[in-house]
């Protein structure tokens, strides 16, 4: 069973995965938002391409001397809300959106490679700890033919199919599924401790309940990087809970007026979920107003279908007596390992923003399933007194599962 488990190939865990949406290294900035706005995907890849080069020999497109196609890249909408609230892009909004969407591609190498579909599961992982974040697999399928020639409408900004090849990508979420479906393979390992494993990391990102949202841009950059998230404490290092880019991923660009103008604890509650708070609409509005920044809402408004611009112009032309009671934003405890903000709000939310935690004494099994569960990549680890005490990902989770395949072998 164990040796059958190592002949794994990439392929086996691309079984009914979608086809990439991709979007053209030369489009822009807004281009990138449309289809992201458009997509079900928090992120879409892009694509460098040459088609003034002949085919390939085996059609891919990809190397071998051939037609140069190849995915150099992704982008999600956190990328654009990093990049509209830059000082430069908040000056003139629209000339940002018009900016190349390499602009917002991360200049850090090696995020995403290509592999062929008979790439092994071990070298998958040895790629995925070595810093490779998604890799680009060949759709290989009795249906390829039908869907070269009836490819889905789509639109004009993205494609499916390059070369007349469809290409999926896996990530350490997926692998890390795959090896929870044969646990039972990896004992005693998934029953022992996080702590005892050595897999909480003290190497954390995390920014004052109090300090400004925009003082946190770079920690959000970073966090996006090294697909974790930025914790938010209080002045004793209490967890009261974090800002994540999987959440913000789900939010549309307008929250970069509000990174600009509001504090750490108020931007929890804006991207919570549900729509941002009355109260904290009108403080965006004014003080983008004092700062003489109301041509970033107009400009939002007008590119763009921004249900908190839309929330914005409601609010504008509603009356004082009509604001709302300011929501309670503290952490509350729902059940053991696991705390939420009441009250709180979010542009375009898919799941509820939540700050998911363990303690020190979880089991790694236990830890993965809640990582998964929240579709994140790593569970905050707090003490007894919910002091910070680190973070576990699912990079470490993999070192550790890649040692024991060490000895299966």
């Amino acid at each position: 069973m164990a040796v059958s488990f190592l002949r794994y190939e990439v392929s086996d865990l691309c079984l009914a995965k979608p086809a990439l949406r991709s979007l053209s290294a030369s489009a822009t900035v807004a281009d990138a938002l449309e289809s992201l706005k458009t997509s079900q995907d928090n992120f879409i890849s892009v694509w460098d391409c040459d088609h003034s080069k002949p085919k390939s020999p085996d059609g891919s497109g990809v190397g071998g001397g051939g037609q140069f196609c190849r995915c150099i890249g992704k982008v999600c909408m956190v990328d654009v809300i990093c990049y509209l609230s830059k000082d430069d892009s908040l000056t003139s909004p629209s000339a940002a959106l018009k900016a190349p969407v390499s602009e917002i591609l991360t200049k850090i190498p090696g995020h995403v490679m290509h592999v062929e579909p008979s790439c092994s599961l071990l070298a998958a992982i040895d790629l995925i700890l070595e810093g490779v974040q998604n890799l680009v697999v060949p759709i290989i399928s009795r249906s390829n033919s039908r869907r070269k020639k009836h490819p889905k409408p789509i639109s004009a900004a993205t494609t499916t199919i390059h070369n007349g090849q469809e290409f999926c990508w896996l990530t350490q979420e997926d692998v890390m599924r795959f090896l929870l479906s044969s646990i039972g393979l990896f004992s005693p390992l998934p029953a022992m401790s996080i702590d005892s494993l050595g897999i909480i990391s003290t190497d954390i990102l995390a920014i004052n309940y109090h300090s400004s949202a925009s003082s946190a841009l770079q920690l959000i950059s970073h966090s996006l990087s090294q697909q974790t998230s930025v914790a938010v404490v209080d002045t004793e290092g209490v967890l009261i809970g974090e800002i994540s880019p999987f959440t913000l991923a789900c939010c549309d660009e307008s929250v970069a007026a509000a990174i600009t103008t509001l504090s750490a604890g108020d931007l929890m509650s804006y991207i919570d979920c549900g729509g941002p708070p009355e109260h904290l609409v009108k403080t965006v509005m004014q003080r983008l107003k004092d700062r003489k920044l109301q041509g970033v809402l107009d400009n939002y408004t007008l590119s763009s279908s921004s249900s908190y611009a839309h929330a914005l112009m409601m609010t504008s032309s509603s009356s004082d007596e009509e604001s709302s009671a300011s929501p309670n934003r503290s952490l509350r405890r729902t059940r053991p390992g696991r705390y939420t903000r009441s009250s709180s709000y979010s542009a375009r939310m898919v799941r509820r923003a939540e700050a998911i935690v363990c303690h020190p004494r979880s089991s790694l099994v236990a830890v993965m399933i809640q990582a998964i569960a929240h579709r994140v990549n790593y569970v905050w680890v707090i003490g007894d007194d919910c002091s910070l005490e680190g973070i576990v990902s699912f990079s470490g989770m993999l070192e550790v599962f890649r040692e024991h395949l060490e000895t299966m072998g």
